[in-house]
């Protein structure tokens, strides 16, 4: 077997067997052995071992020393990256995030501090069987998402487990156990003190899933939505509608996507807002608020003017605004009419037509004489409209109509009208 073609299972197993090999214990640990007793194959696969950081090191050509201070060491095997961490015991946390220090200890002690007994189960790839201190694999087959422990102590340790209980019994389809969602009630305002980029990542995971509608509803049950961002306020009416339209979106939806049919009810400057406060990036920003900006145009496509359709059909997110209007229609109980009226006219022109290149440039306009500046964006545009509504279609024709347009500005500038207003580049 090739390197390339080593699988994440095989380089694994590989890691465990060169650690016992070693004299350590080494164990497969956390989600992929959750994932092996669900059928679902995992995308990767983390060891936990009794070896210490520079134990590992010492074993491995390999490796990236990510987080020693909390005994992780990232091991190259084939072209996978193993995640390979040392057992250990979580010590003092004080900031609802993560542990002053960490002690080197044995894996059932290791097991104890982690988050959902799913989550805290350990595989052995030789013997192929499932090592369970905390009750985990029952939990797995019953479908309980249940804390380790104390639920209240796993909670006040790292508030961010708060929306991975969410995330989790919404991606299974699985109950959520009474206690641990009564100390995410208790806990919820908690979630206020994580960063804006650990909240967006579970958020992105949630909303990227087809259950996103379903999240939502859990994150709305247990209190935590006021917590998402700074200063978010939402009626129950605006939660139950948002719901039902994230649940219309495709199965496929992406986050930007995702987040436009939450926030679509919200005013345009508070959706920049929030992309920003999610530490969201400025084209995922600028694509959210053209997505509620836009959704009502749907609803008048056929009335559009020809050059603003293509304009609009141009855009990179335009399906995605299709889809979003679908989904709107369809959890506010509207006709579909207008919806396939917009799509029905997109399909109507030829792909060819939708953004072709300027039939003249600002080149052009050099030739001409003019220096760049005002008047460069204003000619280009009317020029550009008039081709996006098929008045121009050859470059003779857009460079006789440039020539018209510089002259009459020059003819008004001469006039002391002024710089022009649009109108005084969209006439004959």
């Amino acid at each position: 077997m090739s390197r390339r073609s080593l699988s994440i299972q095989d380089a694994a197993l590989a890691v465990v067997k060169r650690l016992r090999d070693a004299g350590h214990e080494a164990l497969w640990a956390g989600g992929c052995v959750r994932d092996m007793l669900l059928g679902i194959e995992p995308s990767d696969i983390d060891v936990a071992t009794s070896a210490h950081p520079p134990q590992i090191v010492e074993l491995f050509r390999r490796t990236r020393e990510v987080g020693v201070q909390f005994g992780v060491v990232l091991v190259k095997q084939g072209p996978h990256w193993i995640e390979v961490a040392t057992f250990r015991t979580d010590v003092n946390y004080v900031d609802g995030r993560r542990p002053e220090r960490v002690v080197f200890t044995t894996a059932e002690e290791d097991a104890q501090r982690r988050d959902f007994t799913i989550n805290g189960l350990f595989y052995d790839p030789l013997d192929r069987r499932v090592i369970d201190y905390v009750g985990g694999e029952q939990d797995v087959r019953s479908g309980i998402v249940r804390a380790i422990g104390e639920p209240s102590h796993r909670f006040a340790e790292d508030h961010l487990r708060l929306l991975r209980a969410v995330r989790f019994t919404t991606r299974f389809g699985f109950q959520l156990d009474p206690a641990t969602a009564a100390a995410i009630r208790e806990h919820a305002a908690g979630l206020a003190r994580i960063s804006a980029e650990r909240i967006r990542e579970e958020l992105q995971k949630m909303l990227e899933r087809p259950t996103r509608a379903d999240s939502l509803r859990l994150i709305g049950d247990l209190g935590l939505l006021p917590f998402l961002w700074p200063n978010a306020r939402w009626t129950d009416e605006q939660l139950q509608r948002a719901i039902r339209v994230l649940a219309a979106l495709p199965a496929e939806a992406d986050f930007v996507l995702s987040l436009a049919g939450l926030l679509r009810e919200h005013p345009l400057r508070e959706v920049r807002r929030i992309g920003r406060a999610l530490r969201c990036s400025n084209d995922e920003i600028a694509d959210l608020a053209w997505l509620v900006e836009r959704l009502d145009t749907i609803h008048v496509a056929e009335l559009v003017c020809l050059p603003e359709f293509k304009r609009l059909v141009a855009h990179r997110r335009f399906d995605d605004l299709l889809a979003l209007h679908r989904a709107v229609c369809i959890a506010q109980n509207l006709s579909l009419d207008a919806h396939e009226a917009a799509r029905r006219r997109r399909d109507e022109i030829p792909p060819d037509q939708i953004a072709p290149p300027p039939l003249v440039t600002g080149d052009d306009l050099i030739a001409l004489g003019l220096t760049p500046g005002p008047l460069f964006g204003a000619v280009l545009e009317a020029l550009y409209d008039e081709q996006l509504d098929n008045r121009i279609t050859q470059r003779e024709q857009a460079l006789e109509r440039m020539r018209r347009l510089v002259v009459d500005y020059q003819r008004r500038m001469t006039n002391d009208e002024g710089t022009p207003s649009d109108e005084s580049f969209s006439g004959s």
